[in-house]
């Protein structure tokens, strides 16, 4: 079965017609929609979503996954923030047909001792995973800096959640390299615990590359992927250049020096074309 291949867009540009436009030029026809038309996809106004949604079904491009900063907020602040977020995404449902959700796991701004951390983040993390089973959603939880999944160790502890129903995990290949576990060490962790990949690669001095340029051992562990028999789905998440939408990231490290002078929508279509290019190096099948 071929892996789907998505991308967030709106590295390419803000507005819908800019992400339609990159989608298409790269090949690609499935969206992860994270910036929409000025709006985050957590609060995007169900007519304009409605508006959205037409444009990708007249082009033939669906959405994969909602780009959600869903728990990128701290401990100490209310758990409904995030509710909220998640009970907006489970009226696109019916919009943009689609039920995934990628996902966080929280900071700790005061310091909290580490117990503290992981027993409120894993806490709020199953009341998330219950609402979102009652709204007919799947969380796809993406590791991260300085939130409680971070370090492969914490994450461990997160996929107990993980039941492949409601709650999923996120490999995301530049994430890991921050952390002081080797990529081979992080693979062999949740090889057999991921469900989707987040194709974003970096070098060790915090540069963001493309794919199989990096430091992240993309190739090799797309390559084990394949002759693993995993299935699953891959996103391109470029960050080649640190436009609007990847500066709201939060994001750690710089774009790549080299492409500095290319627009964002070439940047992020070289992304895609490296990221393409290694999936079927590693003999990967992508729709």
């Amino acid at each position: 079965m071929p892996w789907t291949l998505s991308g967030f867009a709106d590295e390419a540009g803000e507005s819908t017609t800019e992400q339609i436009a990159a989608c298409l030029k790269a090949g690609l026809t499935h969206i992860d929609p994270r910036n929409v038309d000025g709006h985050n996809i957590t609060e995007l106004p169900l007519d304009q979503a409605e508006e959205v949604a037409r444009q990708y079904e007249a082009v033939g491009i669906r959405v994969h996954m909602y780009g959600s900063p869903i728990g990128k907020i701290d401990i100490a602040d209310d758990l409904n923030i995030d509710l909220e977020k998640l009970d907006h995404l489970g009226k696109l449902k019916d919009i943009f047909g689609a039920t995934d959700i990628r996902i966080f796991s929280y900071y700790n701004k005061a310091g909290a001792d580490k117990t503290k951390w992981q027993r409120q983040s894993l806490d709020r993390l199953k009341r998330l995973r219950d609402r979102a089973g009652e709204l007919g959603m799947v969380l796809f939880h993406e590791n991260e800096s300085d939130i409680f999944g971070d370090h492969p160790d914490d994450v461990a502890r997160i996929a107990e959640l993980r039941d492949g129903e409601t709650f999923k995990l996120i490999y995301d290949f530049a994430n890991y390299l921050r952390t002081d576990a080797t990529p081979q060490r992080s693979w062999s962790m949740f090889k057999d615990k991921t469900d989707c990949l987040h194709l974003k690669d970096q070098k060790n001095d915090g540069q963001h590359v493309p794919m199989g340029t990096g430091d992240t051992d993309a190739a090799t562990i797309l390559k084990d992927a394949v002759d693993s028999g995993w299935q699953g789905t891959c996103v391109v998440e470029p960050h080649l250049t640190h436009s609007k939408a990847v500066v709201a990231t939060g994001v750690h490290g710089t774009g790549d020096v080299s492409l500095a002078n290319l627009s964002a929508a070439e940047s992020f279509h070289v992304a895609v074309q490296a990221a393409r290019e290694l999936l079927t190096s590693a003999g990967a099948d992508t729709a």
